[in-house]
């Protein structure tokens, strides 16, 4: 309702004109002074194969030497490495980041090759959500780290795109500004050149590749972003060795064959590189990726946690019914889960209780068969006894018998012999 009316008297503003001076037309001169004395930050991030010359790129747009070392072909994995450094051009403070993407396409398996970029990306949006979601911010002193442009760097191959450059392009170009620049391109003839273009760009469209577009929408520049967008992508040549061509220094490549000048727009696109990145664009790359690819993650990361702006009859929805009806939804699935665990946990104690039953039976079933069989054992052995009992009560009936018999035998020879001594007297 209050959009609404707010809408409403948007609608009813009236022009009316002021009859002398007022001095709000001083506030652009106010944003320029203040943002120069906050200074700007812009981060780049560097995508290609190891050996393309990103870092000496680099060296030559920013006309200085960033320290660094060499990055080898020996890496198990690609990994991201980030320096910061402060640059001052006039009056102007300008914190330059510069990210690497060192052991990119040097794996055999680079099937994964692009998910520690897109990892890194989604991180720098990932805190910058997380710094402007605090209850006390401090965005105005924040480091902001999101990627502003990705250089994707093209090998000078002349015949077409890699797949490893297509599927990273594509992965990418949701999240960062890629501008493709096809590096070392003095390694290639013109005609080539040109038709390598051409092959790059109908790659790019086919396999739906957004690449970012010089805006065209500010008449100042409307024409010369128009004309660029054609050159896509760049041809550059890096080098920071200076060589006195004429009666000036210039930054070139000696080759027995000749010298290649790298601001020389007849040998390469470094000139328009470096006019289109820095000198015209480099506003609208730090904006587009604030509002397309920063909004993008923010709204998609915000539906995850179940914010949304209408309800289902497409009503405003504020915060804080937001926030109630997550917390009721969290609450209603909290309780389905303690009740489903409750319930687990009842089913688990009776198939124990079950189990411990069945146990129980099956130890008294075998107490009682031993039982038995320790019954049947002992009446066998009492019969055992019993048996020898009876033979030894045998033996010894037999054995007093014979006793007596042979007692009896004695007797009866000792009355004979007795009989017959008196009979020899006699």
């Amino acid at each position: 309702m209050a959009a609404a009316e707010v809408a409403r008297q948007g609608e009813g503003c009236r022009t009316v004109p002021l009859s002398g001076h007022v001095g709000f037309d001083s506030l652009p001169d106010q944003l320029v002074n203040k943002s120069v004395n906050h200074g700007f930050c812009f981060n780049i991030l560097c995508v290609g194969e190891t050996g393309l010359g990103k870092s000496t790129l680099m060296d030559t747009l920013f006309n200085t030497k960033f320290e660094g070392d060499p990055a080898s072909h020996s890496q198990p994995g690609v990994q991201l490495k980030s320096n910061t450094y402060d640059l001052q051009e006039s009056n102007v403070n300008l914190k330059l980041t510069i990210v690497s993407t060192v052991g990119f396409g040097d794996q055999i398996n680079k099937e994964d090759s692009y998910k520690p970029i897109v990892e890194f990306i989604d991180a720098q949006f990932e805190a910058y959500l997380q710094e402007e979601l605090k209850i006390r911010r401090v965005l105005h002193n924040y480091h902001d780290t999101r990627i502003h442009a990705c250089l994707y760097f093209i090998a000078p191959t002349g015949h077409s795109l890699k797949s490893l450059d297509l599927v990273t392009m594509k992965k990418l170009d949701s999240k960062v500004n890629i501008i493709p620049i096809i590096a070392k391109s003095d390694a290639i003839s013109k005609s080539e050149l040109t038709k390598f273009k051409i092959k790059i760009t109908s790659e790019l469209v086919s396999n739906g590749v957004q690449i970012y577009q010089f805006p065209t929408d500010d008449e100042s520049v409307a024409e010369i972003n128009g004309t660029m967008n054609a050159h896509l992508p760049f041809a550059v040549i890096g080098s920071t060795e200076e060589l006195k061509i004429g009666n000036k220094m210039m930054k070139a490549r000696q080759y027995p064959w000749g010298t290649v000048q790298v601001e020389n727009e007849a040998h390469c696109d470094f000139v328009k590189l470096r006019e289109m990145l820095i000198r015209v664009n480099m506003e609208d790359l730090r904006e587009q990726t604030h509002t397309r690819h920063y909004e993008l993650y923010r709204r998609c990361k915000l539906e995850e946690m179940g914010f949304k702006d209408t309800d289902p009859d497409s009503k405003p929805f504020s915060l804080q019914e937001t926030y109630e009806a997550k917390r009721n939804e969290f609450l209603g699935e909290l309780q389905k889960k303690e009740e489903a665990m409750r319930q687990m946990f009842v089913q688990r104690v009776k198939e124990k209780e079950a189990e411990l039953k069945e146990a129980e039976k099956e130890l008294h079933e075998k107490f009682d068969r031993l039982k038995k069989l320790h019954q049947d054992e002992k009446k066998k052995l009492e019969d055992k006894k019993k048996s020898l009992d009876d033979e030894v009560n045998a033996f010894k009936q037999r054995k007093t018998a014979a006793e007596l018999l042979q007692s009896q035998a004695q007797q009866a020879g000792g009355s004979q012999t007795l009989k017959r001594d008196k009979e020899r007297k006699n």
